[in-house]
């Protein structure tokens, strides 16, 4: 019987990719993930009609990552929280608050952003 030989480097990493994907998949099967996917498709079409400058782009897709990523952070935060203990647990419901409210400044702060980057362009057309 052959030996099996462990996976190159370069395999573990591309594997990588394949677990980050199906997490990624994972994500967006949850309500919040796509209403937060939703609102930012809305905003980088609103900032691509205003042609913002590189850098506000820059600033907007950092926003927009960073709160597609807290919000995936929460779900396998209340997925892991799930697995240890469905019973009411008030450790495990803190530490799901916890969770949410991340989600809910990453997401405040990304609207403040949004509002100073994209209130110049719109105000003139608006007004």
């Amino acid at each position: 019987m052959p030996a099996t030989s462990a996976p190159s480097p370069l395999r573990r990493f591309l594997r990588g990719f394949v677990h980050a994907a199906r997490g990624l998949s994972a994500a967006a099967g949850e309500r919040n993930f796509r209403f937060h996917l939703t609102a930012a498709v809305a905003v980088l079409a609103l900032a691509t009609s205003l042609r913002v400058s590189a850098l506000e782009w820059a600033l907007l897709l950092i926003c927009v990552f960073w709160v597609l990523a807290m919000e995936a952070m929460n779900s396998a935060l209340e997925t892991l929280a799930d697995r240890v203990s469905r019973d009411h647990d008030p450790l495990i419901g803190r530490a799901k608050d916890v969770a949410a409210a991340a989600v809910l400044l990453s997401a405040l702060g990304a609207a403040c952003v949004g509002l100073i980057i994209l209130l110049p362009y719109l105000l003139p057309r608006l007004g």
